[in-house]
């Protein structure tokens, strides 16, 4: 068996411009944000993903789909375009405090050798981040996570997200970042996904000194993601981490958060999303071209 390697999720340029619809309850919200009326059903949601997957794929060098609300969709109608790679989620999201993702598991649900299989070509798993908690039990479970997707040939794409500690309520999120990186990003995953450092806000000399020390901290090529970035930002946040050694992006807000709940989502995804994923794209092929 072979094992799929990073250009198989890449663009030609070895550049990544990967759209993410795997947010589950978080894109519920977006629906009632939007005006709809709650609850908002599941289908509602896997209409819209399977929707985005068939319009916005063609621009994608790989789409990240959820099991629970559109992978047997997005495999049963070949939603995907062939250009564009399948990454699946791996990750169980487990509701309490108040939130509906408050700790995280590998997904045993999901099936390694049928997402091969079926042509997926990489896992992804979220990592929640505090400081307070045990490093050692986040270290085994991506260890554990990539013998499971190296076992069957796939890549792995961790996805370390930080949240305040649960005791005492000091946060310094860009410090957390930094440190996350420096306990996971040596990990032996295939790739790191991360949070834009300053939520792509400030001075652009500012953000590329961030993203230059978040760089350090990673051995393995990394993308950014768009969640807490204003979509009108994410184009030039993507060239500075590009310009500090990031290779492209994992995200999705920005490309389609505001066509969400509105009407004729299909026109709305060519009109106003796919462009935008698109030029994010040329951005990836452009700052490549630089190295």
């Amino acid at each position: 068996m072979n094992n799929y390697t990073l250009r198989d999720i890449a663009r030609p340029s070895g550049g990544f411009a990967m759209l993410a619809v795997d947010q589950r309850e978080a894109m519920r919200s977006m629906f009632v944000t939007a005006g709809a009326k709650p609850p908002v059903a599941d289908q509602t949601l896997t209409d819209f993903k399977v929707n985005a997957a068939k319009i916005l794929s063609p621009f994608a060098s790989a789409i990240l789909v959820d099991q629970q609300f559109c992978y047997r969709q997005v495999v049963e109608q070949r939603a995907v375009a062939q250009s564009c790679a399948t990454i699946v989620a791996a990750d169980a999201f487990i509701p309490g405090n108040g939130i509906p993702v408050d700790s995280v598991e590998i997904d045993r649900q999901v099936d390694a050798q049928a997402v091969r299989d079926n042509g997926g070509k990489a896992l992804k798993l979220l990592v929640l981040w505090r400081s307070d908690e045990d490093p050692q039990q986040r270290l085994d479970m991506v260890k554990d996570f990539n013998h499971l997707c190296h076992a069957h040939g796939l890549l792995s794409i961790i996805e370390p997200v930080v949240r305040p500690p649960r005791r005492g309520d000091h946060f310094d999120r860009e410090q957390a970042i930094i440190d996350a990186a420096k306990e996971l990003g040596d990990s032996g995953a295939d790739l790191y996904k991360v949070e834009m450092p300053l939520h792509g806000n400030g001075p652009q000399a500012a953000l590329l000194a961030a993203s230059r020390k978040l760089n350090e901290q990673i051995s393995m090529p990394w993308v950014i993601l768009s969640s807490g970035v204003d979509e009108k930002l994410f184009p030039r946040a993507v060239s500075v981490a590009m310009t500090a050694g990031a290779s492209g992006f994992l995200a999705g807000r920005a490309v389609w958060s505001s066509v969400v709940g509105l009407p004729d989502t299909g026109l709305m995804l060519r009109d106003i999303s796919a462009p935008k994923l698109q030029r994010l794209g040329e951005i990836v092929d452009e700052m490549m071209a630089r190295r």
